[in-house]
């Protein structure tokens, strides 16, 4: 008959074996995991270190596909000021893609020793550009006020939409300021130029 000692000394044993048992399985669950889980294709980390830096993954490297790459547009640039203000683009003109979101710096100087509401009213050449020009943020959505010698600066936020057609190959934007509160003037008819061809060089913003 064993003694209750050499039971107590089985018992340890045991539950040393499975403490040990249960370690190594805990520290070889990882990469057990890791291994299926890329052998089935569905390890999101696995799919995020192949698509690093340099990856040739096609997740990796895809292009935004509402740009349209083939072709380039010349957007140029039109400031008209009624009234005693500096107003101008900080760039005069942009090649960019159709589809492709670019973005605009204007400012405007208030010379006057008063306090001005102001507003911008926009106007395109030729005039069927306007039907692609896509302003996400824009000065001319609201009224402005400008205390004496302010200068602000504004982003234009805009795409020309894909769908324009392939012989625009130049638009203009032009704006014209106003004073709110007086008489508000016509927008100024941005200058109509022959239409050019497409152009390779593409400079950006």
């Amino acid at each position: 008959m064993n003694s209750p000692y050499a039971l107590n000394y089985r018992l340890m044993g045991k539950l040393l074996i499975v403490a040990a048992g249960m370690f190594a399985f805990g520290y070889m669950l990882a990469p057990i995991y890791k291994a299926i889980c890329n052998w089935t294709g569905i390890n999101v980390l696995a799919l995020g270190e192949r698509e690093a830096a340099g990856s040739m993954n096609a997740r990796a490297t895809a292009k935004n596909t509402q740009v349209d790459y083939s072709r380039t547009v010349m957007v140029e640039f039109d400031t008209n000021a009624r009234g005693a203000w500096k107003f101008r683009p900080e760039i005069r003109n942009v090649q960019l893609h159709p589809g492709e979101l670019t973005t605009v710096m204007f400012e405007i100087e208030n010379q006057q020793p008063r306090t001005v509401k102001v507003q911008a009213i926009p106007s395109y050449a030729p005039g069927q550009a306007a039907a692609y020009f896509n302003k996400l943020e824009c000065f001319c959505f609201t009224e402005h006020t400008l205390g004496p010698g302010e200068v602000r600066r504004w982003p234009v936020v805009f795409y020309i939409s894909p769908k324009a057609p392939r012989d625009m190959g130049t638009v203009t934007l032009s704006y014209t300021f106003f004073e709110v509160g007086g008489v508000v003037p016509k927008p100024v008819a941005a200058a109509v130029k022959p239409v050019s061809a497409p152009v390779q060089a593409v400079a950006g913003v």
